[in-house]
């Protein structure tokens, strides 16, 4: 019986006999399958599911070819380079690493038992540099459940062999290279050979994993690393040691345990005491009259920014918010993409001279009247007045509010700038990172569909664009921040799951955000679920499930 395969933008095939990825794209003509030049095909798409490229196809399929030039094709590779690493770190000094964070487009590691050396790092490197010459398989292996566990017992993983447990999968997908077998709700690459492009360079008291991105498939991004943001990422780290909760092993525990809700209350504290501590900075910089808040889709800025209204109060000032989001061009000015779809994720977007205007205005002691965006009508309107009186401070929020452009009419010694993202998460296990971006994409999902009356497949496909605006306007500003607020909760995930599988399941088959969908879904399989009822009106979290006390 023979099968057919037509490839997307390549030919259609007929085979008497089973074909895995690698000899379909070999029966391709490689520059009408991948998007970019210099990218690498990763993995496949088959009938719209991510597979690897071991992946045999046995009956009638449409498939396209997955490469680094796509976001999902980088998350291949840098999947696939950490386990390089752990691999690497075993052979060469019979030491595990454990993931942190991100930082600096790079994954930020440690050793599970003391610091990391440059002698350490030049070991490691030479053995990954020898194992991407090896050119050494990585290939899925679909085990039983209770093989699958006492492999990661005996390889001391046993938060992995836990997690198995806990989700109830069986069989389970792992990923063998050489002697060790990788646990990873997603593809990897084909082989070690693949994973050429990298650095690892030291990070004390770690190390920093670097790997090329989607604005540079084939090289590097400049490394700017801020000691700032780290110390946020170790401060957080130290939280979770102290909660307990540095895996979803721990999470399940603690969930199981009947600790959820002391979690929260724990977690809410936490966010409390660093909104007070910010609060009690800026009360204390006399000449401060603006503060500027900048932060990336699904940070949680405008419960941030009331949040931190009223504790401003507390310190004896008179705040006022301002959401840049006001001052939106109108709809017939707004530029478009590409496609030809209005941008709003462009600086171009606002109506810069009148913001410009306003600001010179306000802090010279002016009155001015404030506008007032109309998204209905996609036009501004008419709002409040304003005049900054001597207690009074201006808090501005939007993703573009740490930008030269929009703080450009502020002195230096008038401004405070704060950037507020989830900054880093609770890991699958300790060499599987969640990512911050689906923390942000998994908020958003559940706002969108709750209060914008968004399909999961619109917030999908337009999520891409989402994460370069923020690559391109957003990141390289937030080393003008005089403090940064990790907006992440670690209980979050465990919350948001509960909302976001049905709008996730609403992703038809034939769409081309279904694998995505799917991806998620199958992170969200290892993630405990705690009810939202203990969560306080005034979290960061209302913003996205409903339930603030705030107009969010």
């Amino acid at each position: 019986m023979s099968i057919t395969i037509q490839v997307t933008n390549g030919p259609f095939l007929c085979s008497e006999v089973p074909m895995a990825g690698k000899s379909v794209l070999a029966e391709c003509e490689p520059d009408k399958c991948i998007a970019r030049s210099g990218a690498e095909i990763v993995a496949w798409r088959v009938n719209r599911y991510l597979r690897s490229l071991d992946w045999v196809l046995d009956e009638d399929s449409e498939v396209s070819f997955v490469d680094t030039s796509s976001f999902e094709g980088m998350e291949v590779y840098r999947r696939s380079l950490s386990f390089l690493l752990v691999i690497a770190a075993n052979r060469a000094l019979h030491r595990d690493v454990i993931v942190r964070h991100s930082i600096s487009e790079g994954y930020y590691w440690e050793f599970a038992d003391g610091d990391i050396s440059e002698d350490d790092i030049r070991a490691i490197r030479s053995t990954m540099d020898d194992l991407i010459s090896q050119d050494i398989p990585i290939t899925r292996r679909v085990l039983s459940i209770d093989k699958a566990k006492r492999i990661f017992e005996r390889q001391g993983s046993p938060e992995g062999a836990r997690l198995f447990a806990w989700s109830g999968e069986d069989p389970v997908e792992l990923y063998k290279c050489a002697d060790r077998y990788g646990f990873y709700y997603a593809p990897l690459a084909p082989s070690t050979g693949y994973l050429r492009d990298y650095d690892l360079i030291p990070f004390s008291p770690g190390m920093v994993l670097r790997f090329p991105t989607v604005g540079y498939p084939d090289r590097l991004p400049p490394f700017q690393a801020s000691r700032n943001l780290s110390e946020v990422f170790l401060d957080y780290a130290r939280w979770l040691h102290v909660l307990g909760v540095g895996t979803m092993d721990s999470l399940h525990r603690m969930v199981a345990d009947g600790k959820g809700n002391e979690l929260i209350l724990i977690s809410e504290a936490l966010h409390a005491q660093k909104l007070a501590r910010i609060a009690e900075d800026i009360a204390a910089r006399q000449a401060v009259k603006v503060v500027a808040i900048a932060g990336p889709s699904g940070s949680g800025k405008t419960t941030f920014s009331e949040r931190l209204k009223i504790q401003l109060q507390v310190c004896g000032k008179k705040p006022v918010v301002v959401s840049l989001d006001n001052y939106f061009l109108d709809r017939e000015q707004t530029p478009r993409d590409a496609e030809g779809n209005f941008d709003f994720e462009v600086l171009e977007a606002l109506d810069l001279r009148l913001l410009e205007d306003q600001l010179r205005r306000i802090i010279a002691g002016d009155e001015v009247t404030l506008p007032v965006f109309d998204f209905r009508e996609g036009r501004k309107k008419t709002g409040p007045k304003l005049r900054l009186g001597p207690r009074d401070i201006l808090i501005i929020e939007g993703i573009h509010g740490l930008n030269d452009a929009v703080t450009a009419p502020i002195p230096d010694d008038v401004r405070y700038g704060l950037f507020v993202s989830p900054l880093t998460g609770i890991c699958l296990d300790w060499h599987n990172r969640t990512s911050t971006t689906d923390n942000r994409l998994l908020r958003r999902l559940v706002r969108d569909a709750r209060s914008r009356g968004h399909s999961a497949e619109a917030t999908l496909a337009l999520w891409p664009k989402v994460i370069r605006g923020a690559m391109e306007y957003i990141f390289p500003y937030q080393k003008r921040a005089d403090a940064m607020f990790n907006s992440s909760i670690p209980y979050e995930l465990a919350v948001l799951k509960g909302y976001v599988q049905p709008v996730l399941h609403t992703v038809p088959e034939d769409s081309p955000v279904y694998g995505e969908a799917r991806r998620l879904l199958g992170m969200l399989k290892f993630v405990p679920m705690i009810p939202s009822e203990a969560i306080p009106n005034n979290s960061i979290i209302r913003e996205f499930i409903g339930g603030s006390c705030f107009n969010v």
